[in-house]
């Protein structure tokens, strides 16, 4: 018998696990009729058995493991295990999941999954951090995530029977941050690794800031529920936040500046919350939970799995794909971006989101094309043809291709200029001028047009005709397109601006606009009018006081331009013909991210007498006039 402590107990079956803002479970798997669903359990029940360990880590502390075993003995299997802090419910030997691995397929093809609590989460011994610190000089007792998923394999490829010495690790959202830290030192027999949005850096880009801008709603809705534990625990019943209203935009801004959040809501009980508003700048604090810096000598294959639409984890998988690619991974690596909300891969076929079609069942195709194959290739080294570098969906056309480099190697990179009465071209203007709006705090432009959540999971695909109709919103656009342009790659903006206040917020919105005769759905349950719909197709805040760095806030001088550039994540997609490509800056965007005061001063500790007015203004035109560099495959 392993020396780890073999558990038998037994309890009712547990549904409870805690979810991230779009509902992800942690074992992901597509929508069912009962009797599909039954027939997975059954399936399950039937080719699999459980056994609970508690795995000792190189410094005592055990961590619960919950092990599905092929009944089927006449082979060996390789093995595919997820660390999460969301709980491995069910519990117990007797109670099993639907299915098992990351989707249905992975059930009936056969491995030896493995599910753990991560330290300091539920029947796991230890402390929790969140979004925990790699330590690059740990003593030899000494622990971190890399380090307990070492020792979790070491101990899984030495105890499990039957198991045939390589594994796979895989996760979505905050298990696909723990995917991404076992490639960090990675133990031997980790052959594949597939980090699905994983959390590459929440300090900017991904969770909790971007570009200086504090993701306002997903926090606060995440935070009311994701709470320090005391002892090891099973999962308790889980009441969710009351906003006492279905409009969160009125319930937020009733709620005034993000001080008063504790002092109505947290009560300084949540030190996650608390970490997040101590450090609003990119600071030490959140330098050491960026993951890129250590994604060096990578040695399993790794699928690394994004969303185009994500409006959590966009930028992680880009980013860590990057930062592998720039450090020599050992192993091939691949890149794959569909039109996926947060997690949508794993369930549902991928057809649709929002009010877009994209005209095949793209989950589906990845679950079972991309994703499988790559974990029987590695795992049970049942060679296919080989994965390419990047294996994107094209958004605008609606097709799968695939890249042997990304960005591609026939794109170069191009300018939008921002001109004269709101147009946007190739060519910049030889005058310059600028245009102007007055940004109020007390008004800011919302997310959507429609009453509901601060931050709907789908929120990118929507309609942004209302935002161009509102008097603090600047609006340029090209002429209806001759022919397809096709951006693949990240989008620069380069703006030349200033405000009258000492800081503001400015964001970026790139939209396709569609032709007035574009067909509306068939049928159109919701009445959509897509004739001239302003298709959001990437968006990013920035906090302009960040302008010189993200850890050296700097005042503006009140009427003096500033040039403010960054980087916003990848999009592969066509303008078609006929279409428009519209460029959108505006200076709040609530309650996705919080109202800056507009004023320079520490935003987590304002009152609400600091919020003014402000009078923004965007340079165009002439030798430094704003623009947007974008790369155009020719």
């Amino acid at each position: 018998m392993p020396q780890a402590t073999l558990i038998y107990w037994r309890s009712r079956t547990m549904k409870i696990a805690l979810f991230l803002l779009s509902a992800l479970a942690l074992v992901a798997q597509p929508p069912a009729q009962p009797d599909a669903a039954r027939q997975r359990a059954e399936y399950t029940h039937s080719h699999y058995t459980k056994f609970d360990y508690r795995i000792p880590m190189r410094d005592g502390v055990k961590l619960f493991t919950s092990v599905y075993v092929p009944k089927d003995s006449s082979q060996r299997y390789p093995i595919m295990m997820q660390r999460t802090p969301y709980s491995i419910g069910p519990y117990g030997v007797d109670n099993y999941p639907n299915s098992l691995g990351p989707s249905e397929s992975f059930t009936k093809e056969g491995f030896i999954f493995v599910y753990q609590d991560v330290r300091g989460r539920y029947l796991s011994e230890g402390t929790f951090i969140d979004v925990p610190v790699h330590n690059t000089h740990l003593a030899a007792k000494e622990s971190d995530e890399s380090t307990d998923t070492y020792d979790t394999i070491d101990w899984l490829v030495k105890n499990i029977p039957n198991n045939n010495g390589r594994v796979g690790t895989w996760g979505i959202s905050y298990p696909g941050f723990y995917a991404a830290f076992s490639l960090i030192n990675a133990h031997p027999a980790l052959k594949a690794a597939s980090p699905q949005a994983p959390m590459g850096d929440v300090g900017n880009g991904d969770d909790a800031y971007h570009n200086g801008a504090f993701y306002l709603a997903a926090n606060f809705g995440f935070y009311t529920s994701f709470k320090p534990r005391g002892e090891p625990e099973r999962p308790g019943p889980r009441a969710g936040f009351d906003f006492g209203t279905q409009d969160q935009f009125d319930f937020y801004l009733r709620m005034g500046p993000l001080a008063n959040a504790n002092e109505k809501y947290f009560h300084n009980e949540n030190v996650y919350w608390t970490d997040l508003l101590k450090h609003p700048n990119y600071d030490a604090f959140w330098q050491g939970r960026a993951q890129a810096p250590h994604m060096k000598n990578v040695t399993p294959a790794v699928l690394w799995v994004g969303g185009w639409f994500d409006a959590e984890d966009l930028s992680g998988p880009l980013k860590l794909f990057y930062a592998n690619e720039k450090n020599g991974p050992v192993s091939p690596q691949t890149l794959v971006m569909g039109p996926w909300s947060h997690g949508g891969w794993s369930r549902g076929d991928g057809s649709t989101l929002g009010n877009l079609n994209f005209a095949s069942k793209t989950g589906e195709y990845f679950r079972e094309h991309i994703e499988l194959p790559f974990f029987v290739a590695n795992l049970k080294e049942k060679k296919g043809p080989p994965a390419p570098k990047a294996w994107l969906f094209a958004t605008g056309t609606n097709e799968w291709t695939r890249f042997d480099q990304w960005p591609p190697k026939n794109s170069s990179e191009k300018s939008l200029f921002f001109g004269p009465n709101g147009t946007l071209t190739f060519d910049p203007a030889k005058a310059a001028a600028f245009d102007e709006y007055v940004s109020d705090p007390a008004k800011p432009v919302p997310v959507t047009a429609e009453v509901g959540q601060g931050m709907p999971g789908d929120y990118m695909t929507y309609d942004q005709r209302f935002a161009s109709r509102r008097t603090d919103v600047l609006t340029y656009q090209t002429e209806p397109l001759e022919k397809d342009v096709t951006i693949a790659g990240s989008i620069q903006p380069l703006l030349h601006v200033s405000t009258s206040g000492t800081d503001s917020d400015f964001v970026v919105k790139l939209i396709d606009v569609y032709p007035n005769d574009y067909p509306n759905p068939d049928p159109n349950p919701k009445g959509v009018h897509m004739g001239g719909y302003q298709q959001l197709v990437r968006g990013e805040p920035f906090r302009g006081k960040f302008r010189n760095g993200f850890d050296k806030p700097e005042p503006f001088v009140p009427g003096k331009p500033a040039q403010i550039g960054f980087w916003m994540p990848d999009i592969c997609h066509v303008f078609r013909t006929g279409h428009r490509i519209m460029v959108q800056i505006q200076s709040s965007w609530f309650p996705l991210t919080d109202r800056n005061p507009q004023v320079f001063l520490d935003i987590p500790t304002a009152k609400t007498s600091d919020f003014q007015k402000a009078t923004e203004r965007v340079y165009h035109g002439g030798a430094d006039g704003s623009r947007i560099r974008i790369r155009v495959v020719e």
